[in-house]
């Protein structure tokens, strides 16, 4: 017999000590984290209620941490097998197929649970119903075991912390009967997308590929499948889907909505990055179309073909393409096979002749909003699942290199060195100084490299990257002043030379006042803190921000936000959380201005 669900009300409205009895569980031999939370009762979602148990757990402090991590049992370890595992527990590790280990997978986690007690002095805390809550595998189990065995004492106690409130919210929706479902399918679509890779091994999608292919046509079948009324596949690959305006008395000419965000990856990349902004829309799209509402302006959904620039060196080009920025040059642009662009286009069937067409009259928009996984570990060291973007930042990107003089390593003294590498070095160690000086300012020398550089001579050339950004354009321009400046000052005073090429700038992209305060509106809402951010990484708002205003909101990623990589994650409930902030948005925003 099933165990009757609570409710937010319940939780609410009894006296405190029944409240308790009610969430009893949700944290391992540890009740008292509840308790406390239900001080800030009344709750607006259960939402509210997960990250009032956050900051109750955040704001007792270290000992009370550790020994919450200490209360949890050994992932198949001893108390599973004398089973007198708490009942969830049990159920959690049963799910993962954790009761079901070989011998060698069993010995294999045992070797594991010591070498991490070793190290951390703690129990391994894993969330091992997984960010859809079905269960991971054995394997990413073991994989996740392994890569964390790395990690520092301090960050290791903070992820430990993190997955016990994810335990916890998936306990706490179990208690309540509460299922993310659209999250659940969004999260579904995003695996469905991610069958089609240019590599067997990784996800990789690139410009106009043939996985590339298969993933606009699939979408295009799911956004017409959704209910939007046109879909089309444009002439440079985006796919687009318009969900029609309720009709109107004409007094004011029906403007548009526009979102999304791109369906190409790096190489070997995550399934979130972009996908993301495409499928949250979509969600909306078809429960608006079932429900048979419409919304009192059009909503356009755009799955850009190209923001990456791995294929081509085009970044921006599905989104350009539409504020008139596609450059007919391009089309000679060769891959590393040889294949030119134009080749490619005429491998997927485009009409080159009809890119012009794209160029959207901006009069007629009423602005650009994309939700996208934040791609940093801001949120998620915070434990808040949704931040409101204030600005993406301005980036220049250089490359350059350094000339001194080879020399023997073993007959050339130190002060007579002419030394390229340590000038790079010397520069890089500025860079590191210099932008950690003011707030959401970055720089990075990503790459070095030595040409025919061998252990015993000391190196007379090394090719380096510089990238550097901030949040507005006065900052980024304060900051290259100043690192140029300390690259001319280094090669003076060691007696060497350089060669600096800029490769990319792009402006700082504020975010429209009226969209950010309907995120945050949207955001609050949901019962959840509203915390703003800039964004470091560039993202296609950033090239509609050039002709009309835009706003983004981000949602938390896993594994301390990590993008551009198969670790890169999120969870059904968050993906839910974006889903009811986007409809919020949808249903409060005006065509009038």
């Amino acid at each position: 017999m099933s165990t009757p669900h609570i409710t937010l009300n319940q939780i609410n409205t009894l006296p405190h000590a029944q409240a308790v009895a009610l969430l009893t569980g949700l944290y391992e031999h540890s009740d008292w984290i509840a308790a406390q939370a239900l001080d800030e009762r009344p709750f607006a979602s259960a939402a509210a209620l997960k990250h009032a148990m956050v900051k109750v757990l955040h704001d007792a402090g270290r000992e009370p941490q550790l020994a919450l991590v200490r209360a949890h049992p050994e992932l198949a370890g001893k108390a599973m097998v004398s089973k007198s595992l708490t009942a969830e527990s049990a159920h959690e590790q049963a799910k993962a197929g954790l009761t079901h280990c070989s011998a060698q997978e069993f010995a294999h986690i045992q070797q594991l649970n010591a070498s991490y007690n070793a190290k951390f002095g703690f129990p391994f805390v894993l969330a091992v119903r997984g960010p859809r809550g079905t269960g991971l595998s054995k394997q990413q189990i073991i994989q996740t075991f392994e890569r964390r065995l790395h990690n520092h004492p301090d960050y290791e106690l903070a992820e430990c912390l993190r997955n016990i409130h994810r335990i916890v919210e998936i306990r706490l929706n179990d208690k309540l009967g509460y299922q993310p479902e659209l999250g659940h399918e969004v999260w579904d679509w995003q695996e469905w997308l991610a069958q089609f890779s240019d590599a067997p091994d990784a996800l990789t999608v690139t410009y106009l590929t043939d996985a590339h292919i298969q993933c606009a046509r699939t979408i295009e079948m799911g956004m017409k499948a959704c209910g939007f009324d046109d879909v089309r596949i444009d002439a440079v690959g985006n796919v687009v889907g318009v969900y029609k305006a309720a009709p109107t008395n004409g007094e004011l000419p029906t403007k548009t909505l526009m979102t999304g965000s791109h369906y190409d990856t790096v190489r070997n990349g995550g399934k979130y990055d972009g996908r993301l902004g495409i499928f949250v829309p979509m969600a909306c799209v078809r429960e608006l179309a079932r429900a048979g509402k419409r919304l009192p302006f059009h909503l356009e959904v755009v799955a850009f073909a190209e923001e990456e620039g791995q294929r081509y060196k085009a970044t921006f080009l599905g989104s350009g393409a539409l504020v008139g920025d596609f450059k007919n040059e391009w089309l000679e642009q060769k891959d590393a096979g040889g294949v030119t662009m134009r080749q490619a286009m005429k491998h997927a069937g485009l009409k080159m002749e009809d890119i012009p067409k794209l160029t959207r009259n901006a009069a007629e928009y009423l602005g650009f909003v994309e939700v996208h996984v934040e791609q940093g570990p801001v949120l998620n060291e915070l434990d808040i699942p949704l931040g409101v973007v204030t600005s993406i930042n301005g980036s220049v990107r250089f490359v350059g290199e350094i000339i001194g003089m080879a020399s023997h390593a073993g007959t050339t003294p130190m002060n007579r060195r002419r030394d390229a590498a340590t000038a790079v070095a010397e520069l890089a160690l500025f860079v590191e100084k210099r932008a950690a000086q003011i707030p959401n300012l970055v720089g990075t020398v990503g790459q070095l490299f030595v040409p025919n550089g061998s252990i015993n001579v000391v190196p007379g050339r090394c090719q380096f990257s510089l990238d550097l950004r901030a949040t507005t354009n006065a900052l980024r321009d304060s900051l290259m002043q100043d690192v140029l400046a300390e690259l001319k000052a280094i090669c003076e005073r060691r007696g060497l030379h350089y060669t600096l090429e800029e490769t990319m700038r792009a402006s700082a992209a504020p975010s429209n006042a009226k969209l950010q305060t309907a995120w945050k509106n949207a955001v609050q809402s949901l019962g959840v803190p509203v915390f703003h951010l800039p964004s470091g990484a560039g993202h296609d708002a950033m090239k509609l921000h050039e002709v009309m205003p835009q706003a983004m909101l981000f949602v938390r990623g896993q594994n301390a936000g990590i993008s551009h990589n198969p670790l890169e994650s999120t969870t059904s409930d968050d993906m839910q959380l974006a889903i009811d902030a986007f409809m919020h948005l949808l249903h409060n925003t005006s065509q009038k201005p």
